[in-house]
């Protein structure tokens, strides 16, 4: 079950279950947000009582895509695969054995990355710092969280990043990381439960980064989630030691495709983010 938010019938924003060539439009006045269904004791369920008093569809050509987010916050993980443990030795030779460590700590690397309205969706745009020239996406496997620390929706995450400014400091990551536009989600979420079914394995689950520079392909790379070095179950625990999220979160889990050190962004650059199973986040580069 794909699950998104998008401009519904009236011009506001709506909550539905895309299926096919279209999507269901559900009732408002039986759901307000996202967080309701993923919140719920079954999904599932939820849903299928929701599909019998659904008000219209929208064929899927037509509809304006939102980010699937409420009012959640938005946490990352790092160095959790090893060549992202290798790129982040790279741009910060000072730090180098900082990441290393990290990379072999029980503990990971958790921050946070972004507050809703700093989050976009398929379709819409991503920037890049005016005060970075070293700028990558990373795609990444996102985990939708409920209030009580269950992965109850999977999605596609864009942790962008300005690799500069983490590089010279690694005390600057909150701002190579946060700032307005920083981060990618959707195109929807897919219930967890239903998406195990057809992936059961990590190996199965595919990740495949797409960059097009005025109409041609700039870079590709691919990894799958087996080569995760930490449990997903284990990152949402240290996510919840300590702290609660009343309205749930969502956990970027690392990414294992980074571009070669000569690689960066640039404006009207295009990312896909394509993973198995779910579908493609696609978002246009701005700067400034």
């Amino acid at each position: 079950m794909r699950l998104a938010k998008f401009i519904g019938t009236h011009g506001t924003p709506a909550v539905g279950l895309v299926r096919d060539n279209e999507v269901v439009q559900f009732s408002s006045h039986e759901v307000s947000s996202l967080f309701d269904i993923l919140n719920a004791e079954s999904p599932v369920q939820m849903v299928e009582s929701l599909l019998g008093n659904a008000e219209q569809t929208i064929p899927l050509d037509q509809v304006a895509w939102l980010p699937p987010i409420d009012q959640q916050e938005v946490w990352a993980a790092g160095v959790t695969y090893k060549r992202s443990q290798t790129a982040r030795m790279e741009e910060s030779e000072a730090a180098a054995d900082c990441y290393d460590r990290v990379y072999q700590s029980d503990r990971p690397e958790l921050f946070f990355k972004a507050t809703p309205h700093r989050v976009t969706g398929t379709g819409q745009t991503l920037r890049i710092r005016k005060d970075s020239k070293w700028n990558v996406p990373e795609p990444e496997f996102a985990l939708a969280l409920n209030s009580r620390g269950q992965i109850v929706g999977l999605t596609i995450g864009n942790d962008m990043s300005s690799r500069d400014i983490e590089g010279e400091n690694p005390l600057y990551l909150p701002q190579a990381k946060v700032y307005d536009q920083c981060c990618g989600l959707g195109p929807w979420v897919v219930l967890a439960s239903e998406y195990w079914k057809d992936f059961p394995q990590l190996s199965d689950i595919q990740v495949r980064l797409e960059i097009v520079r005025g109409g041609e392909e700039a870079f590709r790379g691919e990894t799958s989630l087996d080569q995760l070095a930490r449990s997903l179950e284990g990152l949402v625990e240290y996510l919840f030691r300590d702290q609660h999220f009343p309205r749930g979160a969502f956990l970027l889990t690392g990414t294992g495709i980074v571009p070669d050190n000569d690689f960066t962004l640039q404006p009207q650059d295009i990312v896909n983010i394509t993973i198995s199973g779910i579908g493609t986040l696609s978002s246009e580069i701005i700067q400034g």
